[in-house]
C-alpha cells in the first residue's frame, strides 16, 4: 500500500491549484466516487480535502456495511464492494484468520456474495486501499489536509461560484462544484439555504420526525431495564445532584422541531487476536465519574455491551453504539454542524476520550462486573489498522449535520411511497434510522434517551434529482451529494455510505452534463441525465418485489 500512497502523493504535489472542469471538495467515499466518474466522462477533475486519508466512514471503521436492499446498489458503487470482493477472494489477504472460518452473515444477507462478485464486510484499510486505487488508475490529483477559508473563501460571480480558496491559501476555479461533505461547508459558505436539527412534524406531514418522547425503539433506551433508573448522584434524591452525561433541561414538546443533532461516536475497529491488538489505555483527560450512570445499567442485569461487536475479515470488528448508555456521546455534539473548525477539533477531541475512557473503564473499573470486565480485556485496538492514529479512526461518525433545502426535499413520505418521487437519479432501501439526540430526567424523576426511531421504508425508495441541487438562483454550478435537501428522519435512512457513493456518482454525471450544455445544474434535462445513469449501471427503479432489479425500465 505504501508504493501507491506514495504515487499518489506524487500525483498530488504536482497538481496545480488553477482551473478544473470540476473541484470535489471533500474526500469521502461520495467525494472519491464523484471525482472517477466525472475522469471517465472526460472532464479535468481535483479532489480537495480536509481529509488525510481517502474514504470517510467507508474507510474509517464503517466496514459491517448498512446496505440494505443490495440490488439497487449499482454502478461505481457495486464496483467498489465489488473490488472488496476481489481482495477477499485472494487468500493472502486473510492474515489472521483463515477465509473458511470467516462467518458469512451481513445485514440480513451473504456478507460475501460469489453469485455477483461483492463483499460488503470490510476492514478499514482495505476500503482506503480501494479509494487510493481509484485515484491512481483514473490520476486524480488530490490535494489533502486543505480547508476551505468558510469567512471569505468562496468567490462568486452572480449565482455561480467562481472560485474557492483554502486557509493555505491555495485557490480553484472551475466550472462546476461539488460539496462532498459531510458537514456541507462549501454548500453553506455558497449561501445555499440548508437546515440543522429535526422539523416538527407538521412541516412536512411525517410521524417520524421532531421531538420524539415516549417514542422506543431498538434497544438504546433505559427502558430495556428491569427497573427505572435513578439520574442523581443520590438516588432518588434531586438536591444530591445530577450524574455526568444527562441533561437538567427539558426534552421539549413531542413532534414540535429543534435545533439538536443525532449522537456521533467512531465506529471502531477492535481485535481480540493477542499478537495483533493493542490494549485499551487510560486516554489523557479520563474521568471515571463519566460512567457512573453506566455503573447503574451494569447493576440493573444489563449484559449486552457486545452485541454490536459485528465481525468483519481477520478477527476484527466494527464496533458500533448499542444500549442505553454506549459509544454514542449523546447530547455533545449539538453545535458541531455551524461550528469553526476549532471548535470542531474540541468536539471531536471529547468524543475521542469519552470513547476511548469507556472502554478503559469498562476493562479495568472494579465496579464492572467480572464477567464483562473479563470479556472487554479480551479486545484492543488492531496494530494494523489506522497505523498513523495509534490504531484508533480517523473519521468521527457524523451521522447528520447541514442539510440543505433544495430544489426538492427528500421526506418520509417519499421513503415510504407515499407520495411520488420525481426523477429518480439512484435509490435508498434502508431503514429510516435515527440515533438518540438527548439524554434527559423524566417527570417521575428517572433518566431516559430520545430521538432514537427505527422505521421501515417499506422497501427500495427512489431518491429525487433535486435533492442534489440549491434552489435556483442560490448557486447554479453546485451539487450536494451528502448533506442533501431531506428532512431530518428521511436523512436518517439516506445517509448510508452505499448511497452516498451513488449520489456521487450521479452528481458528477450531472456536472458534466451541465458543463457539455453550458446549463445550469438546475436545468440539466433529466432525460438524457437517466440515459447517461442506466449506461452507467445505475439503479433507479426497482422492480416488483422478489424479482432483482435492473438498470432498464
Amino acid at each position: 500500500m505504501r508504493s501507491l500512497i506514495v504515487l499518489t502523493t506524487l500525483i498530488t504535489l504536482t497538481a496545480a491549484a488553477a482551473d478544473y472542469d470540476l473541484v470535489v471538495y471533500g474526500g469521502t467515499s461520495a467525494g472519491v466516487i464523484a471525482a472517477v466518474q466525472a475522469k471517465k466522462l472526460g472532464k479535468s477533475v481535483v479532489i480537495v480535502a480536509p481529509d488525510k486519508h481517502l474514504g470517510g466512514l467507508s474507510s474509517g471503521g464503517l466496514g459491517y456495511t448498512d446496505t440494505g436492499d443490495k440490488s439497487v446498489i449499482g454502478g461505481l458503487a457495486r464496483d467498489f464492494y465489488h473490488r472488496v470482493w476481489k481482495h477477499y477472494d485472494d487468500a493472502t489477504s486473510w492474515t489472521w484468520q483463515k477465509k473458511a472460518e470467516y462467518g458469512n452473515k451481513g445485514q440480513g444477507t451473504p456478507a460475501m456474495d460469489g453469485n455477483d462478485r461483492t463483499m460488503w464486510i470490510f476492514e478499514p484499510h482495505v476500503a482506503e486501499q480501494v479509494f487510493e486505487d481509484y485515484v491512481r488508475e483514473n490520476g486524480i490529483p488530490v490535494l489533502r489536509d486543505e480547508w476551505l477559508d468558510r469567512a471569505k473563501g468562496v468567490k462568486k460571480e452572480g449565482a455561480r461560484i467562481a472560485s474557492i480558496t483554502m486557509l493555505s491559501g491555495k485557490t480553484f476555479t472551475a466550472k462546476m462544484f461539488i460539496d462532498a461533505t459531510y458537514e456541507g461547508d462549501l454548500m453553506a459558505a455558497a449561501g445555499v439555504e440548508y437546515q440543522v436539527g429535526r422539523e416538527s412534524q407538521a412541516e412536512y406531514g411525517e410521524d417520524a420526525n421532531g421531538i420524539q418522547t415516549g417514542k422506543l425503539y431498538h434497544r438504546h433506551h433505559f427502558g430495556v431495564l428491569k427497573e427505572p433508573i435513578s439520574p442523581y448522584v443520590i438516588p432518588g434524591d434531586p438536591k444530591s445532584g445530577v450524574l455526568p452525561r444527562v441533561s437538567t433541561e427539558p426534552p421539549g414538546e413531542y413532534g414540535k422541531a429543534d435545533k439538536k443533532v443525532q449522537a456521533y461516536c467512531f465506529r471502531m475497529c477492535l481485535t481480540d487476536v493477542p499478537e495483533n491488538r493493542i490494549p485499551f489505555a487510560k486516554p489523557e483527560g479520563y474521568d471515571a465519574r463519566q460512567y457512573e450512570l453506566l455503573l447503574r445499567v451494569f447493576n440493573a442485569g444489563w449484559r449486552e455491551t457486545f452485541e454490536k461487536f459485528d465481525p468483519i475479515p481477520n478477527h476484527k470488528t466494527d464496533t458500533n453504539n448499542h444500549g442505553p448508555f454506549s459509544t454514542d456521546n449523546i447530547g455533545f455534539n449539538w453545535d458541531y454542524p455551524d461550528a469553526g473548525y476549532e471548535r470542531r477539533k474540541a468536539i471531536i477531541a471529547e468524543h475521542e476520550t469519552y470513547q476511548k475512557g469507556w472502554l478503559y473503564f469498562i476493562a479495568n473499573d472494579p465496579r464492572v462486573p467480572q464477567e464483562v470486565r473479563e470479556a472487554m480485556q479480551k479486545w484492543g485496538l488492531p496494530k494494523d489498522e489506522f497505523k498513523d492514529n495509534g490504531g484508533w479512526s480517523h473519521q468521527i461518525y457524523v451521522r447528520e449535520a447541514r442539510r440543505m433545502t433544495g430544489q426538492f426535499v427528500m421526506t418520509q413520505n417519499e421513503l415510504q411511497k407515499k407520495r411520488p418521487t420525481p426523477d429518480s437519479i439512484g435509490m435508498g432501501s434502508y431503514t429510516i434510522d435515527s440515533h438518540n439526540t438527548q439524554r434527559y430526567i423524566t417527570p417521575e424523576g428517572a433518566v431516559q434517551n430520545e430521538g432514537d426511531i427505527g422505521v421501515s421504508a417499506g422497501g427500495p425508495y427512489e431518491i429525487a434529482y433535486g435533492a442534489l441541487v440549491p434552489k435556483r438562483g442560490q448557486c447554479d454550478n453546485l451539487l450536494v451529494p451528502v448533506c442533501v435537501s431531506s428532512s431530518h428522519i428521511a436523512f436518517g435512512s439516506i445517509r448510508m455510505e452505499p448511497v452516498f457513493m451513488i449520489l456521487g456518482q450521479s452528481a458528477a454525471t450531472a456536472a458534466a452534463l451541465a458543463m457539455d450544455a453550458g446549463q445550469t445544474v438546475q436545468d440539466v434535462p433529466y432525460a438524457k441525465l437517466r440515459e447517461h445513469l442506466l449506461a452507467d449501471g445505475q439503479v433507479l427503479r426497482a422492480t416488483l418485489k422478489g424479482k432483482p432489479a435492473k438498470t432498464g425500465k
